[in-house]
């Protein structure tokens, strides 16, 4: 698989950040503030970081067409 380097940051509008080193910054949320997440238009696997998501600890939310589902597969804030 061939891979590809880019010489500065990678922003999108769903919310990912990569830097040049190719680390990424998620958007960070409570589950309260992942509640009022914008829903309209979002692309299915669209990530972010939830600190209280996951039974009070921290996980990562994926939106899966309807909800943001943690890691454990439960709506958050369900």
């Amino acid at each position: 698989m061939a891979q590809t380097k880019f010489s500065g940051p990678v922003v999108s509008t769903n919310g990912f950040v990569g830097a040049i080193t190719g680390s990424a910054i998620l958007p960070t949320y409570t589950t309260v503030q992942a509640l009022a997440l914008p829903t309209a238009g979002l692309v299915i696997g669209t990530t972010v970081f939830v600190s209280d998501g996951l039974a009070g600890l921290p996980t990562l939310a994926v939106w899966d067409g309807s909800a943001w589902k943690n890691t454990a597969g439960a709506t958050i804030n369900d």
